[in-house]
């Protein structure tokens, strides 16, 4: 992974001195430095920045015709009775923009009788309008449909929403169709140019300035302020994404200010208690952006991730009935707590087969399961690319869409995720193989598709050819970025208060990454996350102090996603973000990247961190070499990995000196476990451990999946100390539970065998680019 640091700029005297006066208890140095790199350079654009109520908001009305066209058919809906149905999507985003037009539209129709919402279900539906659900509404007899998040592209769900006596008004913000679709309205700032402060607009903030139309068209109706949907509107933005600039970044600063005025009240006070619970059970206050990102945001999005149907998520957003949002909110932590667990599974599936891809040959990459769970691939996707600094596609291959949804009802589809890197358009490169897709859509950085299964390999071919050849040669590397340095010392309230100054951050301002060199790691430990209710879920979180030489005093952190064993040993320098623990009170650092310190560690006079003595005889090196030896081949990164931490610690080289394995048919080596399970249990002999897996060259795990095996076949294995005992007892399982049980451990072998082929040929760098 390569690591930039932004380019500095020292700003002028007087701006650091403006920017102090928002920074009472700190110099405003850091602050200074991170805005002047940012393009806030004077002192009107600084004030817009900092405080909200310097912004002039843009009107709703710059929409233009289409936002006077949207107006005026729902008030003649209105006035004639007509039911209206708002069609949402089921992410973060789309459940606001739903919610937000529930209560706001609610105003002016009346709720469940002249108002009523639809939210496909992840699981089952894709993304946008589709023929089943307006069927459903056209039976309710809905006249008008309002779109939110979604339905920019879906023009013959619009046709065909006409057809059935269904006006359709679309609010989005997604990518245009090449012409405009057959709506009475669309209300997409896509279509405004891209210096335009709406531009940028999430679905849920396009709906919100629909219902600002309304209530300035029709001011007398409504009997709660528009101010009460702004808490909805942060959320939604903040968790979808978007750039904060322009109104952006002014209704997020309103909005995050109401989630934090409500959390200050009784919960008789508060306007949304779903809102208010979920805040509770994520022990978070609502006064940061991060609240809503790390927080509120994931939780709603994994009720659809988890369950498909996510619709009692805007009666948890918007229903004043304590109780009954207590029960949803909670509902919502379970499903967030059975998410973690999932992603966290299918992130090390993926992680196994990325083992077995030549990343220096691989553009995109495109990986298939029949057992992966859709909803998570996204989040999943999103990881890879990031890791690896390429675009990433995860597909399910399991037959999830319904048979109306394809042209041959024996297809079998393939649904999935992509997710890009910042300098690759996913979306064009997605679209430009359409011919060989069912449905996608999306934006540059996100997308969704399905495509029949027998259409991944020429998909995958393709895009890669097609990135390959737009790259020109340019290497797709993995980078982190971190925009200060900074010590340990540094680190603290005073620092916190300072860079909140930029908050709400987002796209085109991140939040501040900080380097902190020459830093190392104490008193580490790690535990299983759980959740409310106490159950442990396969979710990890190392805690540790960070020590530097600019203080005595150590420093805490945290690392999502670890164990204590991966950080490393000895001094190293490491990207963070500076949080404050709402929960525990304190100020601590989120670890972003770390790696071992070059010029002290990981070189050895200027030679090689790793010496490459494969399939050769390595004595005559290794008596001139004081290098830590590995003679057995690993299975996995994780043992290389382990082996690496042990040769820094103690300063020496690490040599690789595995030779190419004969491996035997995986068949021959559970007959061989076969054989000497009998002769030891005719012998009454004991044997260890170590014994076995030198004789059948296999693994603990792979060993374990044998004795399981052989239990079934009528064996007792018991422990004697260190050693094995092996006896028959005649009860053999029977021949299903046995075929299964060997057919379980014959594939382990035979995954081991590949894994060794594969580390006893892939290229020295890619060792080195996958071992830090």
């Amino acid at each position: 992974m390569q690591w930039i640091l932004t380019a500095t700029e020292q700003p002028p005297e007087w701006f650091i001195q403006t920017v102090k006066h928002h920074t009472s208890l700190s110099s405003g140095i850091f602050a200074a430095q991170l805005l002047w790199q940012r393009g806030i350079q004077t002192e009107l654009q600084l004030a817009a920045f900092v405080n909200y109520q310097t912004y002039q908001p843009a009107s709703p009305f710059e929409f233009g015709q289409e936002m006077y066209l949207a107006v005026n058919r729902l008030k003649k809906a209105a006035q004639s009775g007509e039911k209206v149905a708002i069609w949402g999507d089921f992410d973060a985003d789309g459940i606001t923009s739903t919610a937000v037009l529930w209560d706001g539209l609610g105003q002016f129709f009346e709720q469940d009788r002249q108002l009523t919402y639809y939210i496909p279900n992840r699981l089952k539906e894709s993304h946008g309008l589709n023929q089943s659900g307006i069927d459903n509404l056209a039976q309710q007899g809905c006249k008008l449909i309002v779109t939110c998040d979604t339905g920019s592209t879906n023009i013959a769900e619009i046709i065909y929403a006409q057809q059935l006596g269904i006006d359709v008004i679309v609010t989005d913000h997604h990518t245009l169709p090449s012409e405009r679709p057959p709506v009475n309205a669309i209300i997409n700032p896509r279509y405004l140019p891209k210096e335009h402060p709406l531009f940028h607009l999430s679905g849920v903030a396009v709906a919100y300035k629909l219902v600002e139309a309304l209530y300035e068209t029709l001011p007398d109706v409504p009997q709660h302020p528009l101010s009460d949907l702004l808490d909805l509107v942060a959320i939604g933005l903040i968790a979808d994404l978007v750039q904060l600039t322009g109104d952006c970044r002014y209704l997020a600063q309103l909005g995050i200010q109401q989630l934090h005025t409500d959390h200050k009240k009784t919960v008789t006070e508060k306007r949304r208690p779903g809102v208010g619970k979920l805040l509770e059970l994520c022990q978070k206050n609502g006064d940061r952006p991060t609240d809503i990102s790390f927080g509120l945001g994931p939780r709603i999005n994994a009720v659809s991730r988890i369950h498909g149907d996510a619709s009692f998520c805007v009666e948890l957003l918007t229903s004043r009935d304590i109780k009954r949002c207590h029960q949803l909110a909670e509902e919502t932590e379970l499903a967030n707590s059975r998410r973690k667990s999932l992603q966290k599974d299918v992130q090390a599936q993926v992680a196994k087969k990325l083992t077995q891809l030549d990343l220096s040959t691989t553009s995109v990459i495109v990986l298939e399961d029949p057992q992966w769970a859709v909803g998570v691939l996204g989040l999943v996707a999103g990881q890879i690319a990031q890791e690896t600094g390429r675009p990433t596609i995860l597909l399910s291959t399991e037959n999830a869409l319904s048979d109306s949804e394809t042209s041959d009802n024996s297809a079998l589809l393939a649904r999935g995720s992509a997710r890009s890197i910042n300098s690759v358009d996913l979306y064009q490169l997605v679209k430009e193989q359409a011919h060989l897709l069912h449905r996608f859509g999306g934006h540059p950085f996100a997308a969704g598709l399905s495509l029949l299964v027998e259409n991944i390999p020429l998909f995958t071919d393709a895009i890669n050819q097609k990135l390959r050849q737009s790259l020109g040669g340019t290497n797709l590397v993995p980078t982190v970025q971190a925009d200060l340095v900074v010590t340990v010392a540094d680190l603290g309230k005073d620092l916190f208060l300072e860079l909140k100054v930029l908050e709400p951050c987002g796209m085109g301002n991140p939040i501040p990454k900080l380097l902190i060199k020459n830093c190392w790691f104490e008193n580490s430990w790690h535990r299983n996350q759980q959740d409310f209710q106490g159950n442990k879920i396969q979710y990890i979180k190392a805690e540790f102090d960070i020590r530097d030489d600019s203080s005595n005093s150590p420093f805490p952190g945290i690392w999502w996603g670890h164990y204590k064993d991966d950080l490393p040993i000895g001094k190293c320098d490491c990207i963070a973000e500076i949080d404050y623990n709402s929960y525990k009170k304190r100020y601590e650092i989120r670890l972003i990247a770390v790696r071992s310190c070059v010029d002290s560690e990981l070189k050895t006079q200027n030679s090689a961190i790793i010496l490459d003595w494969r399939n050769q005889e390595y004595s005559e090196f290794s008596n001139k070499n004081s290098a830590l030896i590995i003679k057995d081949c690993p299975t996995n990164w994780d043992d290389l990995r382990a082996w690496l931490r042990k040769s820094v610690y103690n300063q020496q080289q690490l040599a690789i000196a595995w030779s190419k394995p004969q491996n035997p048919a995986p068949r021959e080596v559970w007959l061989n476990l076969v054989g000497i399970a009998k002769y030891l249990s005719r012998t009454n002999q004991p044997v260890t451990r170590i014994q076995l897996l030198e004789k059948l060259s296999i693994s603990d795990q792979t060993l374990h999946l044998g004795f399981k095996a052989l239990k079934y076949l009528g064996f007792t294995i018991q422990r004697q100390d260190r050693n094995f005992q092996i006896t028959w007892n005649t009860n053999k399982a029977s021949e299903t539970l046995v075929d299964n049980a060997v057919k379980q451990f014959l594939s382990a072998v035979k995954e081991e065998q590949f894994q060794r082929e594969y580390f006893a040929t892939v290229p020295l760098s890619i060792i080195q680019s996958n071992a830090f």
